[in-house]
């Protein structure tokens, strides 16, 4: 098969290797579409991302047509099309035209969306998906969000507004996140835009003068900080970028704080497979009644180097726009 293969040097290289063949419990699927993630230039990178490489063939979620199924297998046949995030529990990574991963990671893909629009759900949709369970908010709660326009930011954004929840302000950094932010249904009160308006006090004047109940960090660093200052005592904070820094640290110590780190990875190192299954399913039922609508996308190229590169250096500049990227395969 024809992948996408990252080198000693940190380049890519597009390559011919072994079809790899599903074992007792796996699928194999022909990969139609993959997408792009942060954490895909981030370890071909000498951060502490690199070591979760597992192969050489990088990418983390896709969308298929099975084509082959382990003895094991019972829920899936030949010809079904699906749709998950592999992480480092595939045979391989998804730059590639073949991929086998554990049958219980995966889902079939709603009839209602496109293959390209499927493959860029897993991890922002199952990120998205944890953010808002695990903030435990009531209808009540003052909730801060920042980078709401983003990748994780608009499908947390989609089950906000689909559950009921109004009380909430969102950051945005130019007139293209605001607009998508407004599409969605935020009115344009509630967004902040931090190019023009501090976010502090803009923020703290929205909330009536109030700190907030739970604080939503999609952006971390400098911005990490400001939404720990506008925290209440004893509040909830949603950390998913792991950009904290030592000051927003302890300021959320001081002001007793419940840290909540987001990680679709713990569950894989733990093969906890139903988190997967069972969050895919759960985002699959909420498009299929269109109760949310897919992300935006947009499609970088085909299976070559140059579409690798380029999506990496989009996702590097954080120029996506709040489109998903993605490379069509077959």
């Amino acid at each position: 098969m024809k992948a996408i293969v990252l080198q000693e040097n940190c380049e890519f290289k597009l390559e011919t290797v072994a079809i790899p063949q599903p074992e007792s419990h796996q699928i194999q699927v022909k990969i139609m579409a993959s997408g792009f993630n942060p954490i895909d230039y981030q370890m071909t990178e000498n951060g502490s991302e690199r070591k979760l490489i597992h192969s050489p063939i990088l990418g983390r979620e896709f969308s298929g047509i099975i084509t082959a199924i382990g003895a094991e297998v019972t829920d899936f046949k030949i010809g079904d099309a699906v749709f998950c995030g592999s992480g480092s529990m595939g045979s391989n990574g998804t730059y590639a035209e073949y991929i086998c991963v554990p049958a219980g990671i995966a889902i079939k893909k709603p009839q209602n969306i496109s293959f390209e629009e499927a493959a860029g759900i897993p991890s922002a949709g199952l990120t998205a998906l944890q953010s808002f369970k695990r903030m435990n908010a009531s209808l009540t709660d003052s909730i801060l969000i920042t980078g709401g326009a983003g990748g994780v930011g608009n499908v947390f954004m989609k089950l906000l507004i689909a559950k009921g929840f109004s009380n909430f302000v969102v950051t945005a950094g130019n007139e293209e996140s605001i607009t998508s932010l407004v599409n969605l249904g935020v009115k344009p009160k509630q967004i902040i835009n931090y190019k023009k308006e501090d976010i502090y006090e803009a923020a703290f004047s929205l909330n009536g003068n109030k700190k907030f109940d739970i604080a939503v960090d999609l952006v971390g660093n400098h911005v990490a900080e400001i939404a720990a200052k506008l925290l209440k005592i004893n509040g909830r904070y949603i950390d998913v970028t792991n950009f904290s820094t030592p000051e927003s640290r302890g300021i959320l110590f001081s002001r007793g704080a419940t840290i909540h780190n987001i990680s679709n990875y713990a569950y894989g190192v733990e093969k906890q497979y139903d988190y997967y299954k069972n969050g895919l399913t759960e985002l699959s039922d909420l498009l299929e009644n269109e109760i949310i609508t897919p992300p935006n996308i947009n499609v970088i190229g085909g299976l070559n180097k140059e579409t690798v590169d380029k999506a990496l250096t989009i996702l590097r500049e954080n120029k996506t726009s709040g489109r998903k990227l993605i490379m069509q395969i077959n």
